[in-house]
């Protein structure tokens, strides 16, 4: 889902340069209102004390009947509202909200065997052991 994102002036400035990081961020709803929380927007360099705190909580301006639905849908156990894109629609700030569920412990093991596989193979093409 689309949803507006309140900002400061500098924190726009920041944001159009392309200092932003996403990794780690989550949103998460709180007296009826959704907050991003853990978006990383580096600080405007010549923005002197005007500048922001660059994790600071950030409210989402959403529907009020979608941030019930969205809310009725992250309740269930192991799903989370997750940004996946940040982006300028009609000179306004835009993120694109998704619902994710995390993974389960097989999946983790999964994973971590195919990383473990690949760097063994890795090593190998290195050391020139695959010719043998």
């Amino acid at each position: 889902m689309e949803a507006g994102i309140a900002l400061t002036g500098t924190e726009v400035k920041s944001l159009r340069a392309g200092r932003v990081n996403l990794r780690d961020s989550y949103a998460t709803v709180e007296k009826g209102e959704l907050w991003l929380l853990g978006m990383h927007i580096s600080p405007y360099e010549q923005g002197n004390i005007f500048n922001h705190d660059p994790l600071r909580p950030r409210k989402l301006l959403m529907h009020k009947y979608e941030i019930r639905r969205l809310l009725g849908k992250v309740q269930r156990t192991g799903y989370t509202l997750v940004p996946t894109k940040i982006y300028f629609k009609n000179g306004r700030a835009k993120v694109e909200v998704a619902l994710a569920r995390g993974k389960t412990l097989y999946d983790k093991r999964q994973a971590l065997a195919k990383k473990e596989a690949e760097r063994e193979m890795e090593r190998a093409f290195r050391r020139g052991d695959w010719r043998e």
